[in-house]
């Protein structure tokens, strides 16, 4: 028994419960729980809570559809971001063509900081709004 609690995944709020999870699941080549892919007979997709898992089988991400989300303002502090994820590549070639992955995919760019020597970075806002970031490290 572990002597603390364990992290399960990161569940995030959205109101396309199902494009945000599809977003991701592109973005990182993760795959749905069981139960959780889209209807493959064409029934409505009224999916409500999904969950992405990585190779292992390990939980990443959760969705939780939810009926309003105010996007965060960032960089300006109007509405905080709250919360935002990490993700890391092995090089600057990578970070570009990662870049370009999550914006073909609904991604836009909030900030540029790809000058930095010491670690080049982008941040980046998913469909719904949440920023993460994508840098070399």
């Amino acid at each position: 028994m572990p002597d603390f609690p364990l992290l399960l995944h990161t569940a995030i709020d959205t109101t396309d419960c199902r494009g945000l999870a599809e977003f991701y699941r592109e973005l990182l080549g993760a795959r749905y729980r069981p139960g959780d892919e889209p209807p493959a007979d064409g029934s409505p997709d009224d999916a409500h809570w999904l969950v992405l898992l990585d190779d292992a089988g390990d939980r990443l991400l959760a969705f939780q559809q939810v009926e309003r989300l105010e996007r965060t303002t960032w960089p300006e502090h109007d509405v905080p971001m709250q919360m935002h994820l990490d993700f890391t590549v092995p090089s600057r070639e990578e970070l570009e063509r990662h870049r370009g992955r999550a914006e073909a995919l609904g991604a836009s760019l909030l900030l540029d900081r790809t000058g930095a020597e010491d670690e080049p970075l982008y941040v980046l806002a998913d469909p719904s709004g949440h920023p993460f970031c994508i840098f070399v490290g």
